[in-house]
C-alpha cells in the first residue's frame, strides 16, 4: 500500500486559532483512492520549520508521498514551494503544471498558485492549495498518475498504461 503525509502549512492553525480543513480533505481524498495515510501535521508558514518536516518524512518515515497543503500563493509569509525546492533532488514540474491548467478551469485564480512538485530520495513531494476545496481538484487531476508516479520512483517501468485518469487530452496529430 502507497504511504503518505499530509503537512498542512498554515500560521493561523498551527497557533489553534483556526481549524484545519484541508488536511482533513486530503486525507478524505487519499484513502478514498486507496492510500494509507500515516502522518498529518501542521506547520506554521516558516520555510525553514516545513524543510525540516519536509526532510524527516522523506528520510526518517521513508514516505512515498508527502502532500503540502497551503502556503502556495502570492502573500508574504507563502514558503512552502521555496522550502520545497530546498530540500528536493529532482522537480517533477508536470504536476504544478497540470494542477494549475485543471484548477484553471474552475476559477481564474488557480494560476497563481505557485505549488512544486519535487523527489527527494524516493518520496514525491506535492505542494497542494491552501482551500478544500482546491486540495479536492488537485488531487482528483492527479489521482491516476499519483500510483504510476510511486511505482516508477521505485523501479517500475515507464510504459504503463494509467489507469482512472479522469481527463483525456486530446491529440492533435489527427
Amino acid at each position: 500500500m502507497t504511504k503518505a503525509a499530509i503537512l498542512t502549512v498554515s500560521d493561523s492553525c498551527a497557533r489553534g486559532e483556526r481549524e484545519d480543513l484541508s488536511g482533513p480533505a486530503a486525507r478524505e481524498v487519499l484513502t478514498a483512492g486507496g492510500f494509507a495515510v500515516c502522518e498529518e501535521r501542521v506547520v506554521p508558514d516558516d520555510r525553514d520549520a516545513i524543510a525540516r518536516e519536509l526532510v524527516r518524512l522523506a528520510d526518517e518515515r521513508a514516505l512515498d508521498l508527502v502532500f503540502t497543503t497551503g502556503g502556495t500563493g502570492l502573500g508574504p509569509r507563502d514558503v512552502t514551494p521555496e522550502a520545497t525546492l530546498s530540500v528536493c533532488d529532482r522537480l517533477v514540474p508536470g504536476f504544478g503544471e497540470l494542477m494549475r491548467a485543471e484548477g484553471r478551469r474552475k476559477t481564474p485564480n488557480a494560476v497563481l498558485s505557485r505549488g512544486v512538485a519535487g523527489l527527494r530520495g524516493r518520496t514525491l513531494i506535492v505542494n497542494l492549495p491552501g482551500s478544500p476545496r482546491a486540495v479536492r481538484e488537485c488531487l482528483a487531476a492527479l489521482g491516476g498518475l499519483l500510483p504510476h508516479a510511486v511505482e516508477m520512483m521505485h523501479g517500475g517501468g515507464h510504459g504503463r498504461e494509467i489507469p482512472n485518469l479522469k481527463h483525456e487530452f486530446p491529440d492533435k496529430h489527427k
